[in-house]
């Protein structure tokens, strides 16, 4: 189906006052369940000290990153689902169910027993959990977006829907602000023994809140008319995949513009905090403060360029967004890590690290498999466990050729350690004047701010007129499901594996910076395909 066939005007003649609460109701809505999504993520670094095994904390992130993931992975079969009764029941209904299920699945595991209690059932249920989110946030975001277009006129479709964008961000923050105010009134010894439960508990009161005020909502104009004059789709799933005019536009979307977003936001919005906390070896109170900060200056950004697209049009401005976050993650990352951690870039440039190691033999391999498993038997290799102290210390190292007689061996200010010897590394780093974390004196925190406002307009730029672009592009009686899928593929298959993906490649290379290579190839891929194969034509009609 032409995407600007049988266009008819929508009944778009809202006042300013019912404009603002559809905006707000499906706004706060999508705040809440952010959050519910992001609770998680923020503490992922914390909460692998707490629900999986102790003894290997590398390899323990490395699986609590995955478990983040679990939760992106599952997000487009969400979409499908929840898409296609979306497009068959209704928009309102749909996303009444999502929040429920996502608002449910992160108070259970502010109840989970820990690792400690229960052993690896702790991390299992986790993973059930997350499964659970990730249906969820895979309808949620669909139907928000839908719900407020629907009832925007054309000319504001982006302004609107860009307080819809602004609220992955605004629930990334609140869930920053929950964490620091729980540790604020506790010790240190008690969030770790039973507070971090605090802030997925308090989800319920979200949950109860959401509810009412989504509830009080009516269906959409455009699948109302879509209901009454029978034309809705009695197949969305099939209508959108076995027919290429919209297999066609899906795909479009998903290599020309959601791949990039998702690399783009998950690396500018929450590869940064985890870089941060593991990198810099800023403390997580500072690192959450710093980060709440940024988004909320930032924030406006998506809304600002929203509105911008209503006048420009969307397609170049996230394609330069794309570009802008190619060439400028890297450098801006390295002056974070300078402002945030002096000492730890005075002393790589003064004394750098030399691994010595046959990188090409078995026993300095760490595979993808042994990342996800912290039982894997590559852990236990020298080789393998003298890279994870050092990228756990945000250490950066060159290879050299073997010592004899040894499968690793590590130089620093010219002394050379056999073997390896956690002590005795730690012991030779820290002469050498490496830090053990970030001397809070010298975080130069107005910069790091600055540059996090940065990334966040970045990801403005993309994020923003994004789903106004996405829903002028499919037809009404399909939207729910083909908007949702390369969404949800693009944020939860790209950007949902970033951080772990980034922190495997940063061990594997040896590089604190190499896992960048993932946003910024996949940025520029699909700048490319984009600026070729991407529409730009003017707004059309939401329910053609």
């Amino acid at each position: 189906m032409d995407a600007r066939a049988t266009a008819v005007p929508a009944d778009q003649n809202l006042t300013r006052s019912e404009e603002r609460q559809v905006v707000l109701a499906s706004t706060l809505g999508t705040v809440f369940e952010w959050y519910d999504f992001f609770i998680y993520g923020s503490l992922a670094v914390f909460m692998s000290s707490v629900l999986f095994p102790p003894d290997n904390p590398t390899a323990a992130v490395l699986a609590s990153l995955g478990a983040l993931a679990a939760g992106f992975v599952i997000r487009p079969i969400g979409a499908v689902v929840f898409g296609r009764i979306g497009d068959l029941v209704g928009r309102k209904y749909t996303f009444l169910i999502t929040i429920v299920m996502m608002g449910g699945g992160t108070a259970l595991i502010g109840f989970l027993p820990t690792y400690a209690s229960v052993g690896h059932a702790a991390w299992i249920s986790l993973v059930m959990l997350r499964l659970i989110q990730g249906l969820a946030v895979g309808g949620e975001y669909g139907g928000a977006v839908i719900y407020v277009a629907e009832h925007s006129r054309t000319d504001r479709r982006g302004l609107l829907t860009g307080w819809i964008q602004i609220t992955s961000s605004v629930g990334l923050a609140l869930s920053i602000a929950v964490i620091i105010g729980t540790q604020s009134v506790m010790s240190e010894a008690d969030f770790k023994a039973w507070g971090w439960r605090a802030p997925f508990i308090i989800s319920i009161a979200m949950l109860a809140f959401s509810i009412y005020v989504r509830a009080k909502l009516h269906e959409s104009p455009v699948f109302t008319r879509l209901k009454a004059e029978r034309r809705l789709s009695r197949s969305p799933v099939r209508d959108t995949f076995a027919r290429w005019s919209s297999l066609r536009l899906v795909l479009i979307a998903l290599f020309g513009v959601t791949a990039g977003m998702g690399s783009t936001y998950f690396t500018g919005q929450f590869y940064v905090m985890i870089f941060m906390q593991q990198i810099a070896r800023i403390d997580l109170q500072t690192s959450y403060t710093l980060m709440a900060i940024g988004l909320v200056i930032g924030a406006p950004a998506f809304v600002f360029f929203g509105w911008l697209s209503d006048r420009v049009g969307r397609k170049w401005l996230m394609m330069t967004g794309l570009v802008l976050s190619a060439l400028c993650y890297r450098p801006m990352f390295s002056s974070l890590l300078e402002a945030a951690n002096p000492q730890l870039v005075a002393a790589t440039r003064s004394a750098p690290v030399t691994v010595h190691a046959d990188t090409t033999s078995e026993a300095c391999r760490f595979g993808l498999a042994a990342a996800l498993l912290s039982s894997h038997g590559d852990h236990g290799k020298p080789c393998v466990q003298a890279k994870k102290l050092l990228i756990g210390s945000g250490i950066n190292f060159s290879y050299a050729a073997p010592v004899d007689g040894q499968a690793v061996a590590m130089t620093v200010n010219g002394k050379t350690i056999a073997g390896y010897d956690a002590a005795a590394y730690r012991k030779a780093l820290s002469e050498a004047g490496y830090p053990a974390k970030a001397d809070p004196a010298k975080v130069s925190s107005a910069y790091i701010v600055f540059l996090l406002v940065v990334m966040t307009v970045i990801v403005a730029m993309v994020y923003g007129p994004v789903a106004s672009f996405l829903v002028e592009v499919f037809p009404a009686n399909i939207r729910y499901t083909a908007l949702s899928f390369p969404y949800h593929i693009g944020a939860g298959i790209f950007g949902g594996f970033l951080p772990f993906f980034a922190t495997y490649l940063s061990l594997a290379v040896g590089d604190v910076f190499a896992g960048l290579w993932y946003p910024v190839v996949i940025c520029t891929v699909v700048a490319v395909i984009g600026s070729i194969m991407l529409p730009n034509r003017p707004q059309i009609e939401t329910d053609h």
